[in-house]
């Protein structure tokens, strides 16, 4: 582990990321927008990476932009623009990186650092959470980073507009009964509550959760079922095709 704002340890299959500014909160600047992106681009090819929890360093996942990062405007819109689309591809690697993510999230989660609890696979909170939209809170557009996209599928329509629309925090509680995360913790048993999942998930083959997130991804967005089972089909034609699958089919009817 280093002073890198980054911090990435491997433990086995599983490698935990962890945001580490907690003297900003986590604040995403540029160095660590930019480390992200990079991280999670790299993941489309690894092969030795099965599950990614992600998580930040201190009191607070992550407080979003650093606005002292981006200054008080003045900036050409071209400018401007190829800022935002920096911030905006880490969602997309997310989305389009094979492992599961979770996210261990305990403190504020705001603006960005909400989108990426939303763009994560799955999401547990410590009792101490906090997301909001604060997008719009600054005067821009609560529509951002993904957040019109991620919160509707998660919540629904009428809740996530309330939600983009005022920036009010949504607390544990309210998360937990509206399915937007998994479970709420103590914070003391943060860094432990996801245990289970992970060793469920690296019970099961890399292919096949590797092919499960790619149907969840594109079955989301799906113009109706009959698209989403052909999906499916694919899928799992490739699954089966693997000397993974005869193995454990084999060992499974002796």
């Amino acid at each position: 582990m280093s002073a890198d704002e980054l911090l990435v340890e491997k433990r086995g299959e599983v490698e935990w990321v962890t945001l580490n500014r907690p003297d900003s909160l986590n604040a995403l600047n540029s160095s660590l927008t930019k480390s992200l992106r990079t991280y999670f681009e790299t993941k489309y090819d690894d092969m030795s990476t099965r599950v990614i929890v992600l998580r930040g360093a201190g009191r607070a996942f992550c407080a979003g932009l650093d606005l002292k990062d981006v200054g008080g405007g003045g900036q050409s819109v071209e400018e401007s623009l190829r800022k935002q689309v920096s911030v905006r591809d880490i969602y997309k690697a997310m989305r389009r990186c094979p492992q599961p993510i979770v996210s261990l999230i305990r403190g504020a989660a705001c603006g960005g650092g909400f989108s990426l609890a939303l763009a994560s696979d799955i999401r547990i909170l410590g009792e101490s959470a906090k997301m909001n939209a604060a997008y719009i809170t600054i005067g821009a557009s609560g529509c951002d980073m993904g957040s019109s996209y991620f919160l509707p599928r998660l919540v629904g329509t009428s809740l996530a507009s309330e939600l983009l629309l005022t920036g009010r925090f949504i607390y544990p509680a309210e998360a937990l009964a509206h399915r937007l995360v998994s479970r709420v913790v103590p914070d003391a048993e943060l860094d432990t509550a996801a245990d289970d999942l992970i060793a469920a998930i690296l019970a099961n083959t890399r292919f096949g959760v590797s092919l499960t997130k790619d149907a969840l991804n594109f079955s989301i967005d799906a113009p109706g079922l009959d698209a989403a089972m052909a999906m499916e089909d694919r899928n799992q034609m490739l699954a089966i095709s693997s000397g993974e699958f005869a193995a454990r089919v084999k060992a499974f009817t002796r």
